[in-house]
């Protein structure tokens, strides 16, 4: 129960991104609205009673709660069952309602006037989402998947073809077509989703692509090795890594060409070459870092970033007590820190995933976080390794 000193708390505070004040005396669609964009977002509270100012007017409406679920149910599409508390008296002889509602597993929208309305909460306003926003909403609920779309003016010959022999025929073990059989190479690629109907797919490109930042300019990594503690202008170095995310390997196996994930881990070894000492006459290296712990890092920023999101790289950065790795966009389907230490499973990038795993970059059953990283870091220095998520940015924090 929220007491009433913890309400007058919260009351104080003022509105934001997950509190909103409304008299009781507002039609159900505007509660409505509310309670979707909250839900849209990371969930949060609607106080009836309380004037935008904070001053707190009380409840008026007669049958408060029976009117506060039907609206739920009747104009929120899915249909929302908010928690719902009456606190007493929160100035002499006036009670405020608090509505409660939680992150939605789905995107909820305003069911008005014969159509869907989305919303989103920005700062304290709820807003009309904009196209961008509302894919972004269902790819982060798993409705749709950014993989999947096309990649406007790509066709085949802007994937690699030796990429793709290798892949289909050392790594799946299937009879590969003939370079000149277009059709028969269209076919397999629509089939296995490297293509659509349209062209080639975002994660097409992405994992096979000859230059995948020409079509997605965001489709790479930013590093940097920094001398102290923070960010600095003054770098050991910068690079901007690009390229497809799978190698090209060679008859005995051997990477030819190296992928995304193997230029990062080259960058990480330059810069951060770790330690060299003698053991019983013998000379043991010690990286800075556990090499699978830190390509599952680099794998899972890759293949669970957020697409949608632009403006922004994967972010590889090294500093004297620590390397981060930054992924675009929130975490999805539900999934929080806590639940990726205990190896829960959601995939943003489902092509992406499972291509990555036919190469072995993946613990089978999502299960690399707590065996590679989390037990990596412990039996290497015994550290914990850090998961954040703030904003739109998710990183993860391995100390030196």
């Amino acid at each position: 129960m929220t007491t009433r000193t913890r309400l007058l708390e919260i009351i104080r505070n003022g509105e934001s991104s997950g509190v909103e004040f409304k008299r009781d005396a507002i039609q159900n669609h505007e509660l409505a609205k509310e309670l979707v964009a909250l839900s849209n977002l990371d969930g949060g509270i609607v106080l009836l009673g309380v004037e935008d100012d904070g001053g707190v007017r009380g409840i008026t409406r007669d049958g408060l709660e029976e009117w506060v679920m039907t609206t739920c149910r009747d104009k929120i599409r899915p249909a929302i069952i908010p928690f719902y508390e009456v606190v007493r008296d929160v100035e002499a002889g006036r009670d405020v309602a608090l509505v409660r509602v939680t992150r939605g597993f789905d995107v909820h929208s305003l069911w008005r006037q014969h159509g869907n309305r989305y919303y989103i909460r920005v700062g304290t306003q709820s807003r009309e989402t904009s196209p961008e926003e509302l894919r972004r909403l269902f790819q982060q609920r798993g409705a749709i998947r950014a993989e999947l779309g096309p990649v406007s003016g790509a066709d085949t010959t802007d994937l690699d073809r030796r990429r793709l022999r290798d892949y289909f025929g050392r790594v799946r073990g299937q009879d590969v077509r003939n370079d000149d059989d277009e059709a028969g190479w269209k076919t397999l690629l629509v089939n296995t989703e490297i293509m659509t109907e349209e062209g080639v797919s975002v994660g097409g490109m992405l994992l096979f692509g000859k230059t995948p930042n020409r079509f997605l300019p965001h489709a790479g990594i930013d590093a940097a090795a920094f001398l102290g503690t923070e960010k600095d202008y003054a770098a050991r170095e910068r690079k901007t890594l690009r390229g497809p995310m799978t190698p090209l390997l060679g008859a005995d196996g051997e990477i030819v060409e190296n992928g995304l994930v193997e230029k990062a881990l080259e960058f990480v070894r330059r810069n951060a070459p770790g330690t060299v000492k003698l053991e019983g006459g013998r000379r043991v290296e010690r990286p800075a870092y556990p090499a699978e712990a830190l390509r599952e890092g680099i794998v899972n920023a890759l293949i669970h970033r957020d697409y949608l999101l632009t403006g922004t790289d994967v972010e590889l950065a090294l500093y004297g007590d620590r390397l981060e790795i930054v992924s675009p966009g929130r975490l999805p389907n539900g999934i929080t820190p806590d639940r990726m230490r205990a190896g829960t499973r959601a995939y943003r990038n489902q092509l992406l995933k499972d291509v990555m795993y036919d190469y072995g970059y993946l613990e089978h059953m999502g299960m690399g976080i707590p065996r590679k990283i989390v037990a990596g870091m412990r039996k290497h220095n015994g550290t914990e390794p850090e998961l954040i998520e703030e904003g739109e940015r998710f990183t993860l924090r391995l100390l030196a």
